[in-house]
Order: C-alpha cells, then structure tokens, then sequence
C-alpha cells in the first residue's frame, strides 16, 4: 500500500510539473506575440494618400497596398473607387484585405460624386470601413483645368459651392460618415467678386456637416499660411495632406523640400488634426513612387510625426 501512494505521489508530483512547465510555455508565448505586436505599432505610423500610387494600384492593387504596409504606414487615404468598388474589390473585400495587412481605411476621395449618387456611394464608403467622405474638387462638373497654363479653377461662385458641399455633408452625416473638402491653391484667391472661395466654404458651413482637409503644399503653393487658418477656424482641419515642395516648386518626398512641416506640427491641436497623409501628385528625375514613400516614411520621422 504505502509503494502504491508513493507512486500516486511521484505520478502527481511529475504531472504537476509538467502543467506549470506548460502553462509558462503558454504564458511566454504569449508575451512574445504581444511584444511583437507591440513592436509592428511602433513601427507603423502615419497615413499615405493612395493617389500616390494610382499606377501601381492600377496594375496590382494587392501588392501594391503590401508595399505601403512594408514602408511602414499604418492607415491609408483611397482614390480610386468606380461601379461600387474600391480598386476592383467590393467594400468588404477592400476592408477586409486592409485588415489582413494591418493597414486602417481613414479617408477616401469621392471626386465622382453628386446629389444623386450620395447615397448609394456612401453606403458603400461606410461598409468599406471609412471614416471620412472627402470631396477632392468642386464637384459636379464645376471643376476646370486649363491644359496650356497647367491652372485649376471652378465654374461655381462659392456660394453655389457651398450648397452643394453643406448638402452633401448632412448626407454623409446621416450614413455615419464625416465629410472634408479638399484644396487645391485656387480656392485662396479672389474671385471676380472678390470673394476667397475657402473662406467662404469655411464661414458658411456648420462644423457638425462639413470640415476639411488641408493640403500643405497647395496652400503653401497659394501663398496663404496654414498656421493663420488654424487661428482663425481652429478644429476645422481634420486631416492633412503632408506634401513637400522643392526649390523649384515641384513635389517632392516629405522632408526633402523647403516647408516648414516643424512648426505647423506644433499646431496640430489648434487646427483639430486627427490624421495626416503623406501624399506626392507627381515624382521626378527618376524617382519612383514606391520608393518615393519610403523616402517620405523617414522623413516623417525626423520632423516629429507620429
């Protein structure tokens, strides 16, 4: 009898050892995977406007949007929705590629969009996982570009504007949605009536409907200074497209041009940013985009973004 409880004990002993032996393994397992992911968010920060890359996803969306994950970016700005889809996959299929990838659907610009189609590609803006509905250009055909001098405009006073944007705005409102509106340099110059069309969208419109979306390089291309905005409609701008200019005007990858990114930053709180996006319309002397973003990812770094 007391060889068999000695046994029993030896056996319980063994068995007992071996369960705590496992639930360490376990419980180190485990640390080791947060830790891991901890590691992939510090990493991954800061956003990238897709129109970047519009020839790379025109040719390979999928790997494309792996490449912007591998530069390091954390959350991305779409351009290029058409028949309900976003690059050729359906809503879900887009958020759900985005997720397996790490990457979060912010912003999307929607420059096809009109009264009537609202609805309809707001839904599909909500399923996709959006948060921000961004109407890029004055909508509706009121855009202009003239070929010869290389100049934006619009057809629309800005009061015509601003009702269709305020419209479009209680729209997104009501499908969940928050709506910016993107500039370009012409909307800080006079008209003929001598009305500054930004102004006027900013003045007359209600903040729960309509904010924006402030591309830096376009006001500084306006020679208006972002800074004096956020003083004067403080809250207002919700994203930021960072954009670098060189010396002789063009774009150039974040951190390798003359603006000052470093003391607009120091705003950031004033103007109401909750998120920024790297974005270059056109690289040169060779540059490709792909590596244009890396380059754009390190420059964010040195400048202070998180």
């Amino acid at each position: 009898m007391k060889t068999v409880i000695t046994k029993s004990i030896v056996a319980l002993l063994i068995g007992t050892s071996l369960l705590s032996c496992k639930e360490s393994a376990d419980k180190k397992q485990k640390e080791t995977v947060t830790e891991s992911q901890e590691d992939v968010n510090v990493k991954n920060f800061g956003g990238l406007a897709l129109y970047t890359l519009r020839d790379d996803m025109g040719s390979d969306a999928k790997e494309t949007l792996k490449a912007v994950a591998d530069a390091g970016y954390e959350y991305i700005e779409a351009a290029g929705y058409e028949d309900g889809e976003f690059y050729g996959m359906s809503p879900l299929e887009f958020k759900a590629y985005l997720d397996e990838l790490g990457l979060t659907p912010v912003s999307t610009h929607q420059g096809s969009v009109t009264l009537e189609n609202a609805e309809e590609m707001m839904a599909d803006v909500k399923e996709a996982g959006f948060q921000y509905f961004v109407i890029p250009v004055p909508p509706m055909g009121l855009f202009t570009f003239d070929q010869a001098t290389k100049t934006m405009g619009m057809t629309s006073t800005p009061k015509e504007l601003s009702e269709i944007v305020n419209e479009l705005g209680e729209k997104a409102d009501e499908a969940g949605l928050q709506l910016l509106y993107h500039n370009h340099d012409f909307e800080f110059m006079k008209d003929d009536n001598g009305l500054v069309p930004i102004d006027y969208l900013l003045e007359n419109s209600d903040p729960k409907y309509v904010n924006f979306q402030m591309d830096l390089y376009w006001v500084t291309k306006a020679e208006a200074d972002p800074i004096a905005y956020f003083d004067k409609y403080p809250g207002r701008f919700k994203i930021w497209h960072v954009k670098d200019m060189d010396d002789e005007g063009r774009f150039a990858p974040v951190g390798k041009g003359n603006i000052d990114f470093k003391e607009i930053l120091d705003q950031k709180e004033k103007s109401g940013m909750e998120y920024y996006m790297v974005e270059q319309d056109m690289t040169f002397d060779g540059l490709e985009p792909l590596e244009a973003i890396k380059i754009s990812h390190e420059g964010l770094k040195t400048i202070g973004f998180e």
